[in-house]
């Protein structure tokens, strides 16, 4: 018969134990979980920074479409702003818009028989020059549109009703006289007045008793037109010229009347 050893294997004498498990096989199951997790991150990571450049570059191709696209409207836009400063400028014309119509209709049912004009200038501004204009200096005194009136009269005092009844025109507020005279050798002084300048014409003084005015027609109330570009109004400082009305009472006889350039204002 051959003999049974009944003894565990694990206990015989001289037998080969099996190797048991110690802290080693932690630290390197440790570490290999440690290496795994890192190189997860790290895939993580790369994936994210791929994925904000191409964020990055699809931005950055938008905002060059949109800038491109700015570039195109920026004439219409262009267009609507020349638009509005165009539409300002028509209101603003047409709010300071002064109505000549009106007063030109008014001086007309106004002026006297014995009354004649031989130069009648508008303007709305002093530094507007016109071509053959009246050009009288109390004009300078006028911020605003202003009538100069050239003419005669049959003597002084149909030149001082003429002058009261252009301050019944709506919107008048001052009327001026820079000379009234009388034809030279009529026996009253010839020119008279150092303040009155030569009239531009003597046609219309045909008779002795003949007086030539010039005079201005202010609307100060009226709106000022802006001027153009470049350019500003500047109120003139107040004339001097101006301090009395004409409407003093003239000698009786017309043919005997004096000369006389006293400036007024009303």
């Amino acid at each position: 018969m051959r003999p049974i050893d009944l003894t565990p294997s694990d206990e015989r004498a001289g037998a080969r134990k099996p190797a048991r498990g110690g802290p080693l096989a932690y630290i390197v199951v440790g570490a290999l979980v440690l290496a795994l997790t890192g190189v997860i991150l790290l895939v993580l990571a790369d994936n994210q920074i791929s994925d904000r450049k191409a964020e990055l570059s699809r931005l950055e191709s938008q905002t060059a479409t949109a800038e491109a696209e700015a570039a195109k409207l920026a004439a219409f836009a262009q267009f609507h702003s020349v638009r509005d400063q165009r539409v300002t400028t028509v209101t603003n014309l047409a709010d300071s818009r002064f109505d000549w119509e009106r007063v030109m209709r008014e001086l007309s049912l106004i002026l006297p028989k014995d009354v004649w004009l031989t130069n009648l200038t508008g303007t709305v501004r002093p530094d507007v020059a016109v071509e053959g204009g009246a050009n009288i200096s109390l004009r300078q005194g006028a911020a605003g549109p202003a009538l100069e009136l050239v003419g005669c009269a049959a003597g002084q005092e149909s030149v001082a009703r003429f002058i009261s009844d252009l301050k019944g025109i709506d919107g008048v507020t001052r009327v001026g006289i820079l000379s009234s005279q009388l034809p030279a050798g009529s026996g009253s002084g010839g020119e008279g007045g150092s303040e009155s300048s030569t009239p531009s014409s003597g046609t219309c003084q045909t008779r002795s008793f003949i007086a030539q005015f010039q005079i201005v027609v202010a609307f100060d109330a009226a709106p000022i037109p802006a001027a153009p570009t470049g350019e500003a109004v500047v109120a003139p400082p107040p004339t001097t010229e101006s301090t009395e009305s004409s409407e003093a009472t003239p000698p009786a006889e017309e043919s005997t009347e004096s000369s006389t350039e006293t400036p007024a204002e009303g």
